[in-house]
């Protein structure tokens, strides 16, 4: 076995992953080959660590500065990619910036130069503005999701960041969307495409829930209790309405998170950490949450309000019924509202359930320490079934960050966990923890 994939074989198994899906698998020969690439993939097909891996082999240990850059639409996005490097356990440094974080706190980390710079497009053009780190390095440029980056406005600073990258000798750029637009000022020509979207067959069954009055706040309860407990996205054009729906749902007790782009970047995290372990069945959220970011294979979503374009129906049809699972789309339409063109089913939902969903077992709990601090997963389950009296199915999902750690535990057991943990030391740090 080359040392290559004996290096491949290690991370695979640090990631919990048997081996790589065919999309991965092209990726990775063709990134390898140094040719432009434009990777065309589903939401959710792994698409992050198809092009983590082959860069891996054009990073040089000998180079101490930034050798690639990896433009992300949003901060979600960004996030997850360096969470993922992380994982990989690869002994090369990433960094992540973006905005809405102090600029101070970026200059700490680039202080130690990264071998990845990972950000989005507007905070990657401002660093590159005040020379923050050296770009003589740089030769490998990746665009994740590139078209929503551009669908967003961030035309002007992308095309700014491959000015200013004039080393790049490798562009590689990502979408979820079949039918993409070349700007000029990518600079590339006759890129390899590989492209995996024709290849997945979708089993997703959209289906009409029509509601008898123009606020559709009633019936989408009513479509929540036919659905029961599954898990699953409610969404909506505007924080605006978020806020009213939230509202609505709070007052019938039904649990559940808000996603969209006003929130402050530490709630926005803390929503999807809680979708992702249980302790929120349900999210409310904007477009923002259609594509580029974490969140496991969902059983259904809801259009509370419709969708503007065809693209935001598609990316938001695609979080759920992916890897060739099932899943279905609500669009809940008032009697007397017309669909767009580009919505056509004809299969009319009729409710009959009206028992309410039952509420999360799960509640997350805050930890005060994290990976710089020496903390691993290990030893925080070790806290809490040796300190804190629980069964190992009485922890759930843990997620590690640089500063801090989230634990999804059982309702039942949250307040004496507490009592006994809170306080305690992990390695050589005694830690805060809190119940969210």
């Amino acid at each position: 076995m080359s040392t290559q994939h004996k290096n491949q074989a290690s991370i695979l198994s640090k990631l919990g992953i048997e081996q790589l899906n065919p999309m991965q698998q092209a990726a990775t020969k063709g990134i390898g080959s140094g040719e432009h690439i434009i990777l065309l993939s589903p939401t959710g097909t792994g698409k992050t660590l198809a092009f983590l891996l082959p860069l891996l082999d054009k990073l040089n240990n000998n180079i101490s500065g930034v050798q690639a850059i990896i433009i992300t639409p949003s901060r979600e996005l960004a996030i997850q990619i360096e969470q993922v490097f992380r994982e990989m356990g690869t002994g090369y440094k990433a960094n992540c910036v973006y905005g809405g974080r102090p600029m101070s706190k970026d200059k700490i980390e680039l202080a130690h130069t990264p071998s990845v710079l990972i950000g989005t497009p507007g905070r990657i053009a401002d660093h590159l503005r005040k020379n923050s780190f050296e770009t003589d390095h740089i030769n490998t440029l990746i665009l994740d999701e590139f078209d929503k980056s551009l669908e967003v406005g961030f035309e002007d600073e992308m095309s700014e960041i491959v000015r200013l990258l004039p080393a790049v000798q490798q562009k590689i750029l990502t979408s979820a969307t079949q039918e993409i637009d070349l700007p000029e000022f990518i600079s590339i020509t006759n890129p390899t495409e590989i492209n995996f979207l024709s290849k997945k067959k979708s089993q997703l069954v959209i289906k009409k829930v029509l509601s008898p009055e123009k606020d559709k706040l009633k019936t989408l309860v009513d479509t929540l209790c036919h659905i029961g407990n599954k898990s699953g996205i409610i969404f909506c054009n505007f924080k605006d309405s978020i806020a009213r729906v939230s509202d609505y749902l709070a007052d019938h007790e039904i649990s559940h998170g808000c996603f969209y782009g006003g929130l402050e970047q530490k709630d926005r995290e803390r929503a999807l950490i809680k979708f992702r372990n249980g302790t929120h069945k349900i999210l409310i959220a904007t477009d923002l949450a259609a594509r580029g970011i974490d969140v496991p294979e969902i059983d259904f979503l809801i259009h509370y309000q419709l969708p503007l374009k065809v693209e935001e129906f598609t990316h938001r049809n695609g979080r759920t019924a992916r890897m060739h699972k099932e899943g279905t789309a609500y669009i809940i339409q008032w009697k007397k509202e017309t669909l767009p063109d580009f919505i056509t089913t004809d299969t009319v939902e009729h409710l009959t359930n009206n028992t309410f969903p039952e509420p999360s077992p799960w509640k997350t709990l805050f930890i005060s320490g994290g990976r710089k601090d020496k903390i691993s997963k290990g030893d925080i389950v070790g806290l809490f079934i040796k300190k804190g009296n629980l069964k190992g199915e009485q922890v759930g999902v843990i997620e590690l960050k640089q500063d801090c750690a989230f634990v999804s535990v059982k309702v039942n057991n949250t307040t004496p966990v507490l009592k006994l943990i809170n306080n305690q030391r992990l390695k050589k740090k005694k830690v805060r923890i809190i119940e969210l």
